[in-house]
């Protein structure tokens, strides 16, 4: 049985192996309360903040598709733009139906203990992780089938923790001449109170934009999109100019700021459009790295791909150490050489004490990466947890392991 939402998984998670493809898309309960909502697997991420604006209110993980169903964002532990302050999924999550495929249906919330044992494996240090099953003695139930990929149970409803919209939010887009000036900037701004999100794009993906936003400045070599919560253009005026350059932009209004995240949104899209037109799959990362390896990790990426004379973009959430390589291929040459390259990124984001997933999990397409990250024992441990709750491997086959 594979379990399908609203089809915008990055991963193959989604695209059944033979047997039955369940869909979830008539679970569309949804309920907004003081500080919580209730909402089926099949609403969108979308509908659930329409709702909670409504009201005042606000549901905190904001994954770049909008258009995906609260049970897919449960089954990845997406995060998104806004997880440098809010954090992945999992933290917003106060309650879980689940249905087991032994026919039980489970209602539980946040820190009802799991009851059997697990070990505790390593988790790598960052902000963001979703490479297999994180095990830890005394976990609770939310935690475990939350990023377990619709390979432990299937969730049907979710109640989420809603936050109090900030009475004002300042968005920004800043440009730099360089590389080293955006992550200086980085470095500068990470202790800002009320900065939810940091979000880079390299010169490459500047000069992709500028035929659909002719108001990138020319000698952009790089830019940083940022929001921060109660502050003013004035304050973000002085902190700019100490790194970057006079033609950046500011916006206050819901209207400017919504223009901004069209700018960020529209270039996954316009990539995802190339590649079809090029007859190739994208090829693209999820890898992250502590913070103190961000400036390493994208200068690795940079160097490898120059040297390879790969088309390519890089853009993403680099207050999280974690931005997306995009690999455009123009030949079957050049894919298979994207294909060797992302290999070597992941084994390198491992060596810095980094993830080979950070919020789009990995599904059939990346499941061989979890072995770069995990021990075959650490990896049996996980495999002992899915054997428990689903013996027969039955549900979302391929998803993370290999089935026996």
């Amino acid at each position: 049985m594979t379990i399908l939402g609203t089809g915008t998984g990055l991963t193959g998670g989604g695209v059944p192996q033979g047997g039955w493809a369940i869909s979830l898309e008539k679970f569309r309960r949804l309920e907004i309360f003081p500080g919580r909502a209730i909402a089926g697997a099949g609403v969108s991420l979308e509908a659930v903040q329409a709702a909670a604006s409504r009201t005042g209110q606000f549901y905190a993980p904001d994954p770049t598709e909008r258009t995906a169903s609260i049970g897919g964002t449960i089954a990845t532990n997406a995060s998104g733009s806004r997880s440098f302050r809010y954090g992945s999924t999992r933290r917003h999550l106060l309650a879980l139906r689940v249905a087991l495929m032994d026919g039980r249906v489970l209602d539980i919330h946040r820190g009802d203990k799991i009851d059997f044992a697990v070990p505790a494996l390593p988790l790598p240090d960052t902000t963001k992780n979703t490479a297999g099953y994180q095990l830890a003695p005394g976990m609770d139930w939310i935690d475990l089938f939350t990023g377990s990929e619709g390979t432990l149970g299937i969730v049907v409803e979710a109640e989420l923790q809603l936050l109090p919209a900030p009475a004002a939010v300042l968005a920004g887009v800043v440009f730099f001449g360089t590389d080293a000036a955006a992550l200086d900037a980085v470095d500068a701004w990470r202790d800002i109170p009320g900065l939810r999100m940091i979000e880079y794009f390299d010169e490459r993906s500047l000069a992709f934009l500028r035929p659909h936003f002719e108001e990138v400045p020319e000698h952009a070599g790089a830019a940083l999109l940022m929001e921060q919560e109660n502050s003013d253009i004035d304050f973000w005026a002085e902190h700019a100019s100490e790194h970057a350059n006079e033609d950046s932009w500011f916006a206050e209004s819901d209207r400017d700021r919504e223009r901004f995240r069209r700018f960020r949104h529209a270039l996954p899209e316009l990539v995802n459009d190339t590649m079809r037109r090029r007859g190739f799959m994208k090829l693209g990362s999820d890898y992250a790295v502590p913070l103190a390896r961000n400036r390493e990790m994208l200068e690795f990426y940079h160097a490898q791909l120059l040297q390879q004379a790969l088309d390519y973009m890089i853009f993403g959430h680099i207050g999280d150490a974690h931005v997306h390589v995009n690999i455009l291929s123009k030949s079957q040459a050049e894919f298979e050489a994207g294909q060797r390259l992302m290999l070597d990124f992941a084994r390198y984001a491992v060596e810095l004490g980094g993830t080979v997933s950070a919020e789009h999990g990995l599904g059939k397409r990346k499941a061989h990466l979890l072995e770069l990250q995990y021990t075959p024992a650490q990896i049996e441990a996980m495999k002992a947890v899915k054997k428990r709750l689903d013996p027969q491997w039955l549900l979302n086959r391929g998803n993370l392991f290999v089935p026996p």
